[in-house]
């Protein structure tokens, strides 16, 4: 159906004109207790939704939304192993792989997958912990002191993410990343290690990702040149695919490929083999405890209504924002040093995810979907995009992910990163009145107070979540990425789209591979004369 057609939608849609002049200073006003009935917590973790621009009636409205889309019951078919990503006929089990091992089955196709997903956990970490208790030498017999880990997007940024996050628990392997086929990061990476302390670890399902295989090779070439023989590969080598016989091919033992599966999509993998390098950088049980805090959030989304539904009501009031109240993008600002990558583990997370413009059934949506996601470290980001926030002429939406306690506990700056995060929620809130302004500059004369006061005025009901954790732990980081991932996949319901496909990322991939050889080759070009014209200068820059 096109939901916008529907009585939920529409219903929607005069709420917000009866909202349109409503400040969340008077909603605060009207309620002094609003937050009570605005957060949720669950184990160690906090969501304030109440500096938002809603009210209960909004929140009934959008849950009314969510049922009229059908998202419990598309939850259960998600959960259960229904090929809930029909452009590709596939289950969609990311959750399946925090289950427990003796969970209920799951079955896809009539095969319980829970033992193969617990028998590949289990290869993955007794693996990781070869390299960490120093079991796992390499060819010359010296202990793997550094682990390379070469992938890309899905199988990239979520390992990267982890390991950043958790970098209080690492044990004593050096855990690096190499994603991109700029020549400068493989480059930078491997300078100073040596090949002889050495693990790489390729990630790609096919074995066959371009950027993944060109760098594979460059670290074989300088794994090499490192004084180590072609067949020293089998100790410093090891893969996560489904083509073992590739990997096989490129020199890397059955024994060290670990195995990814068709019914796991890249942006959703961390807790499979994919996670091999958080493995390895936390340890086993770190890592068995990353799981279980993501199972916790997945038994809170599927079992929780939604009017309590973490998850739900994050993704609910984006979706009111979006389609609703005009707002194109989502901030997204976690004030914590080691969550850096977060927010560009969120834009692929959401972006690849919901960045779609048909239905399900390949109709066009009649609405908009996915947002613009970006965002930076705090405090870094008050001195760059807040700007924007504060007093610019767009509706932008942030979340707040703080963390209650540190583990470095170096003068007051973690209190003081906490009072900033918090400021900042209440100054996008309440925002400062012309006539507050003014009486902040008594001191001067007019027309200077009068001029000077209507630049300090800041319009406020600039709506934020804050999302805080009594500390950023293992078992906490996997309650944050899960409550992202049931997000996005409640968005994409509503939406009527396909959140598990990513057809758009291909298009552009094909292309570059009809380019390359014509970049060295003189050869005659068919393009439009821009593409034409770029190719002409790279090759009078590289004659």
């Amino acid at each position: 159906m096109n939901i916008t057609q529907s009585a939920a939608w529409q219903n929607l849609q005069a709420h917000c004109a009866d909202m349109a002049g409503t400040h969340m200073r008077d909603l605060f006003a009207a309620d002094p207790q609003r937050f009570d009935s605005m957060h949720e917590t669950l184990h160690g973790l906090l969501f304030d939704y109440s500096k938002n621009r809603i009210s209960e009636e909004t929140l009934n409205l959008l849950c009314k939304l969510a049922e009229t889309t059908g998202l419990p019951q598309q939850a259960e078919a998600m959960r259960h192993g229904g090929k809930i990503n029909i452009s590709e006929k596939r289950a969609v089990l990311h959750t399946a792989l925090r289950l427990p091992a003796d969970a209920d089955p799951v079955r896809v196709d009539g095969e319980n997958v829970i033992p193969t997903i617990h028998r590949e956990l289990d290869r993955a970490l007794a693996f990781a912990e070869s390299l960490i208790n120093g079991v796992h030498t390499g060819a010359t017999g010296k202990r793997i002191t550094d682990f390379v880990h070469i992938g890309i997007g899905g199988s990239d940024l979520g390992p990267q993410l982890a390991v950043q996050a958790l970098q209080p628990f690492h044990k004593n392997v050096r855990v690096h990343f190499v994603s991109n086929s700029d020549d400068a990061n493989i480059a930078q990476i491997l300078a100073p290690l040596h090949a002889e302390t050495t693990v790489f670890c390729l990630a790609s399902k096919s074995f066959g990702t371009p950027e993944t295989l060109l760098n594979a090779h460059a670290a074989r070439a300088w794994f090499r040149d490192g004084g180590l023989r072609e067949a020293d590969i089998a100790r410093h080598f090891a893969a996560i695919s489904s083509n073992v016989e590739a990997a096989h091919n490129f020199g890397i033992p059955p024994d060290n490929v670990f195995a990814m599966f068709d019914w796991v999509g890249g942006r959703y993998s961390v807790w499979s083999a994919i996670g091999l390098p958080v493995m390895v950088a936390v340890g086993g049980t770190h890592f068995r405890k990353f799981l279980s805090g993501a199972h916790a959030m997945d038994e809170h989304f599927f079992h929780t209504p939604l009017r309590h539904n973490i998850p739900a009501l994050l993704a609910l009031i984006g979706i009111w924002y979006s389609n609703f109240c005009g707002a194109h993008g989502q901030a997204v600002v976690p004030y914590s040093h080691n969550l850096r990558r977060l927010p560009g583990y969120l834009q692929q997370l959401d972006m690849e995810s919901n960045g779609k413009h048909r239905t399900l059934h390949g109709g066009k949506v009649e609405h908009h979907t996915g947002g613009i996601v970006f965002g930076e470290e705090g405090v870094n980001c008050q001195h760059a995009f807040f700007q924007l926030l504060h007093q610019g002429t767009r509706l932008v939406p942030a979340d707040f992910i703080v963390s209650m306690r540190t583990p470095y506990k170096i003068g007051r700056q973690h209190r003081f990163t906490v009072a900033n995060a918090f400021a900042q929620t209440e100054a996008l809130m309440r925002g400062k009145t012309q006539h507050e302004a003014l009486a902040e500059l008594l001191h001067l004369p007019e027309p200077e107070r009068s001029s000077l006061a209507a630049h300090k005025e800041f319009p406020g009901n600039r709506p934020s979540n804050s999302i805080l954790l009594e500390t950023l732990d293992p078992f906490r980081l996997g309650m944050l990425i899960a409550m992202y991932e049931h997000k996005i996949f409640t968005q994409g319901v509503v939406w009527g789209i396909n959140s598990f496909d990513q057809w758009g990322v291909e298009y552009g991939k094909a292309l570059a591979k009809n380019i390359e050889p014509e970049l060295a080759l003189a050869q005659e070009l068919h393009h439009d004369s821009s593409t034409n014209g770029l190719i002409a200068f790279y090759r009078r820059c590289n004659p």
